[in-house]
């Protein structure tokens, strides 16, 4: 058994949509990103990376390659996947933190599970979604931006 460890963060931007898990829960505002900035994914697929003891985000994924820009961020997540598949890993469970102050969760929160689960390969049960605020503080309590931190528990393949 493999535990990874993620985290991301980015910048609100006056135009776009927020998109969390592949599921946009905000249009209000975008995300300042070379990605679409869905930082609950961002945060996942580092976490995979991670567990599978293979590196992190920018090493695949760097924010100087065009080739990622607007990028759905759940084919990236898929990427990792495939790569720690290879390593010899899959994930069995997961749990993701969404830290924003006013964007709210708990309306997506279903089909953010359900697309990670998907993605995984999963079940449902195994795959926690949930959010939290900074109480006003910091950053993300003036609502200038949004976070994300996940943990994966990955098993190793019999070879």
């Amino acid at each position: 058994m493999r535990v990874g460890w993620g985290v991301d963060a980015h910048r609100f931007a006056p135009e776009g949509f927020v998109r969390l898990g592949g599921v946009i829960v905000d249009e209000t505002r975008g995300v300042m990103a070379t990605s679409d900035g869905d930082v609950a994914a961002h945060a996942l697929t580092d976490a995979v990376l991670g567990a599978a003891a293979l590196g992190d985000l920018g090493e695949f994924y760097p924010s100087s390659d065009p080739r990622w820009i607007d990028e759905d961020s759940m084919v990236i997540l898929r990427d990792a996947l495939a790569r720690a598949a290879a390593a010899g890993f899959r994930p069995t469970s997961v749990d993701v933190t969404v830290v924003a102050q006013s964007i709210r969760i708990a309306p997506h929160r279903d089909t953010i599970r359900t697309a990670f689960a998907a993605a995984l390969g999963i079940p449902l049960t195994a795959c926690s979604v949930k959010a939290t605020t900074t109480d006003s503080l910091g950053f993300i309590g003036r609502d200038e931006g949004i976070a994300a931190l996940a943990v994966v528990v990955m098993d190793e393949e019999s070879r």
